[in-house]
């Protein structure tokens, strides 16, 4: 697990006053002010959020150090990350995408199948995208119940069983 965990991103400015544009990756979008202070990547920057207003695709909000619309702009595309123990609990079927990243998925006989390289959120539901041996590609498996009945966190895998024909 992480220190950190990715909870938005910038998207420009918003406006001419120094205010952002910010998409938040939060279950309860508006959240995301609670756990503020919120880093840079890297951790070399650190800003206090204060969400302005709602707007299409997120939020316009006041971060602490940014005073004009070219600081804003050079904030475009910067992912912001929040303490995980300033993050809610979640329940045992739930888990953090951060958590998720580089866990080890075997099959339910215990063959590795690859490691979990991201995950992704389209809108019906979440996919994992698994590479390994002997894959040319990546594999997109849905993240079910189903495909992927077992999640260890503590020993760094997830069993997976998917439908036939989707690993070769």
């Amino acid at each position: 697990m992480t220190d950190r965990v990715c909870v938005g991103a910038i998207s420009g400015a918003f406006g001419v006053r120094g205010e952002v544009r910010l998409k938040s990756f939060c279950a309860d979008p508006e959240a995301i002010a609670d756990y503020a202070p919120l880093y840079t990547e890297d951790g070399s920057r650190s800003f206090g959020l204060q969400i302005t207003r709602a707007v299409k695709e997120g939020f316009a909000a006041r971060m602490s150090g940014i005073d004009s619309k070219e600081e804003a702009d050079a904030l475009k595309g910067v992912r912001l990350y929040a303490d995980r123990d300033r993050l809610p609990s979640l329940p045992d079927d739930e888990f953090y995408h951060a958590d998720l990243i580089g866990l080890t998925v075997v099959d339910p006989g215990g063959k590795v199948l690859g490691t979990v390289r991201a995950v992704h959120d389209h809108g019906a539901g979440d996919l994992l995208e698994i590479h390994g041996p002997g894959l040319t590609s990546t594999v997109l498996l849905p993240f079910t119940d189903a495909c992927v009945p077992t999640v260890d966190l503590a020993a760094g895998r997830l069993i997976a069983d998917p439908p036939e024909g989707v690993f070769p």
